[in-house]
């Protein structure tokens, strides 16, 4: 069957964001102890952005950057490192390096910086950087998860009711179907069905079903066929849950409507200010018009305030070209 290219970055990233107390539970309890839980964690994925600004995506690490509050109050940054692919990456080391010295250049406090590592290379285990030159000496060691052990632990697996027990299941299972979709659909059932038989709540099932059906991807007819056992499922054991599908069919509708409604409320904002500009500079042309109905939200909302500054066309002209 032909191949489909799964996706580990983002059901990763996100379940990171949804569970990171249960993250570190499951991989690092010897960081999750360290913390006091009652403090709210906060995500600084935009922060991250200025540590990470020159990273290769073709690399395919998945970030996450978290500031907690460790028991006797003291604040420390976590940085998590994910990496997601199979093949061997030799700026690893270097770049865990990289960032962990750039967060603490930024926060100047301490960081504790995480590896988890779903790739395929038994050998490969990166866990420190450093080098020793002529009396300078540099060392970072980083806890190391490399996921590819777990397959040896599948039954503990089976048996744990951490929402990264299904995550490791579901990565395993879809980097070893990737050339047999049939049987990928097989154990995408089977890891949706345990999220059924495992008690959990409505919103745990939807939200480990979203992460898993992310993961897990499908050819259509396979996807359909899915869907179908799904549906069948709940109907057979009465159950009083919505069916995920039915909840991610209705927050794509939330989604289209938003996404709707702010198209509307961007078009408006452009008939009025072509308005303003007519009354205050005179006819606008065609082309000036669709010069202005093709900026953004952001520039919008700039030429909103400065046209009260214009007192020309060629004002206008001058403004336009710097957008």
């Amino acid at each position: 069957m032909t191949e489909i290219n799964a996706n580990y970055d983002e059901p990763w990233k996100e379940a990171i964001g949804e569970y990171f107390d249960r993250f570190l539970e499951f991989f690092f309890p010897q960081v999750y102890h360290l913390i006091d839980w009652l403090k709210p964690p906060i995500s600084l994925d935009k922060e991250l952005q200025k540590i990470t600004a020159d990273s290769d995506d073709s690399k395919r690490l998945v970030d996450k950057l978290f500031q907690v509050w460790l028991k006797n109050n003291q604040p420390v940054w976590i940085l998590v490192h994910i990496e997601v692919q199979s093949q061997y990456d030799s700026d690893f080391n270097q770049r865990m390096f990289i960032y962990h010295y750039r967060t603490f250049d930024l926060y100047r406090k301490p960081v504790i910086s995480l590896a988890i590592l779903g790739d395929e290379k038994e050998k490969w285990r990166p866990s420190n950087y450093g080098y020793d030159l002529g009396g300078c000496k540099l060392n970072l060691d980083f806890p190391v998860i490399k996921l590819l052990d777990y397959q040896e632990k599948w039954e503990e697996l089976e048996r744990d009711l951490n929402p990264f027990a299904i995550m490791i299941m579901a990565h395993l299972k879809t980097k070893t179907t990737t050339s047999n979709l049939t049987e990928r659909e097989q154990w995408k059932w089977y890891l949706i069905r345990s999220l059924y038989d495992k008690n959990f709540s409505k919103l745990e099932i939807v939200k480990l079903f979203k992460f898993i059906d992310a993961m897990m991807t499908l050819p259509p007819l396979l996807q359909q066929s899915l869907n179908k056992k799904v549906i069948e499922y709940e109907e057979e054991k009465v159950m009083p849950l919505i069916s995920p599908f039915e909840q991610m069919a209705e927050e794509r509708g939330l989604a289209k409507g938003l996404e709707k409604g702010l198209e509307q409320r961007i078009e408006k904002e452009k008939e009025l200010i072509i308005r303003l500009l007519t009354r205050k500079l005179g006819t606008i042309n065609t082309d000036l018009q669709t010069q202005v109905k093709a900026l953004n939200i952001e520039d919008l909302e700039t030429l909103a305030e400065d046209l009260f500054d214009m007192n020309s066309i060629e004002d206008l002209q001058q403004w336009l070209s710097n957008y």
